[in-house]
């Protein structure tokens, strides 16, 4: 018998679902990730292994709640959702520039530049930015960037 979680998320597999997951599994031509979901359910398919979470996620080195996880999706959004990943509802790091900062920015850049200075250069624009109080921070990177993308040149 398995635990709790097993018998809330029960996987299922039907014969063309259990070939598609050997076939990715056995050719290795996919993201090692894709393979191990792929193998988390082949071993809980309660038609095939009928593994209990803490058997598979030992198997495969993992987290006991990764094959909860991959079960859950498995079980709620299908196969193709299970093998792959859960897509990111936010970026990694939030962006430091809308579209009204980058066109200050730009705006900025073709503006004269400050007395003794014979051009721009992304770290004053980056300084120059932040004491208009534009943005709170900005790195001269992300002036490079935002100026390659508008196509605007300091030259």
């Amino acid at each position: 018998m398995g635990t709790q979680h097993n018998a809330k998320y029960v996987v299922t597999l039907t014969s063309e679902e259990r070939k598609q997951l050997l076939d990715l599994v056995q050719k290795g031509k996919a993201a090692a990730y894709k393979i191990k979901h792929a193998s988390i359910l082949l071993a809980s398919d309660e038609n095939g292994e009928n593994r209990t979470a803490a058997e598979v996620a030992k198997a495969y080195h993992c987290h006991p709640m990764t094959v909860y996880n991959v079960r859950q999706r498995f079980v709620e959004q299908g196969l193709a959702a299970a093998v792959g990943r859960k897509k990111r509802t936010t970026p990694p790091v939030p962006r430091k520039m809308d579209g009204r900062a980058e066109a200050r920015l730009v705006a900025l850049a073709c503006e004269e530049t400050p007395e003794g200075i014979s051009r721009w250069s992304l770290r004053l624009l980056s300084e120059k930015m932040v004491d208009l109080g534009v943005v709170a921070s900005l790195s001269h990177e992300t002036v490079r960037r935002t100026l390659k993308k508008t196509s605007c040149d300091l030259t």
